[in-house]
């Protein structure tokens, strides 16, 4: 495959972009700059040492190894999912709902697409069980993060009619049916958007880059669906199974809200 390599050069006029992004926001009063600054850099120094770290587990393929990377990413993803909510969960449940919902979800459809769909030897090969998990934990993360922040807010700015529902007979999961459906709904937004626009809007990343890495056409489309297909569902499962969880954990044993559980304002 013809690959063209990338100059030093090349990053750095790329970066000069961003820079310029964050000077700009500056300028306008967005309080934006730092973050966008911070993340910028954040992405080079992360990217920089998964490169190191993949090119010597590639080198040395062990289940372990593969494990580990896999247990590092969900932590930091569960701890990203609430670091972007504005009233997370207090206490361990907090880090507990987005990590489970995402753990279940996301090693569940990568180890069917490993064994049964692509069907790598061994199953466990890192060139594609580490992209997989990845494009996994990082799409289910976004889904997770949205729904939690909607139904928590939701909760936060409707306690009264939460408990009239309560007052009126009906049970913890009746009161916020509603919530949880629009929940859901904006956590999948996303997810459903891209698929919509794939091939007419945008050409997704994965299929970008394997038509970079000069793979054929038809075979990068043929795994790009693969993967948005398989991107749908577990960010549908994970999203499911963190409203619900989320939702319970706002009522106690005898079905009283408490959202003293919830970070405040």
């Amino acid at each position: 495959m013809n690959v063209i390599a990338l100059s030093p050069w090349s990053l750095a006029l790329a970066a000069v972009l961003v820079l310029a992004l964050a000077l700009l926001s500056l300028r306008l009063r967005l309080k934006i700059a730092q973050e966008i600054i911070v993340a910028a850099v954040r992405t080079t120094v992360q990217l920089l040492l998964v490169g190191l770290v993949l090119k010597a587990v590639f080198a040395n393929v062990h289940l372990g190894w593969v494990a580990l990377i896999g247990c590092v990413m969900l932590l930091i993803a569960g701890r990203e999912v609430i670091a972007r909510q504005r009233h997370a969960y207090t206490g361990v449940w907090g880090f507990g709902v987005s990590t489970f919902s995402m753990f279940v979800s996301s090693f569940s459809v990568t180890l069917l697409a490993l064994t049964v769909l692509i069907g790598t030897t061994p199953w466990y090969e890192p060139q594609y069980a580490i992209p997989l998990l990845g494009m996994m934990l990082g799409n289910t993360m976004s889904g997770v993060a949205l729904a939690l922040d909607r139904l928590t807010q939701t909760a936060w700015y409707q306690r009264a009619q939460i408990e009239a529902r309560l007052l009126l007979g009906q049970t913890w999961a009746e009161s916020v049916s509603d919530m949880r459906r629009d929940a859901v709904r904006v956590g999948l937004i996303p997810t459903v958007n891209a698929m919509a626009a794939a091939g007419v809007v945008s050409l997704p990343g994965m299929m970008t880059g394997q038509i970079l890495a000069g793979s054929p056409p038809l075979e990068a489309v043929k795994y790009q669906i693969l993967v948005m297909f398989l991107i749908t569902a577990c960010t549908g499962l994970g999203t499911l199974m963190a409203v619900w969880l989320g939702a319970r954990r706002l009522f106690d044993e005898r079905e009283r809200l408490r959202l003293d559980r919830l970070r405040p304002d």
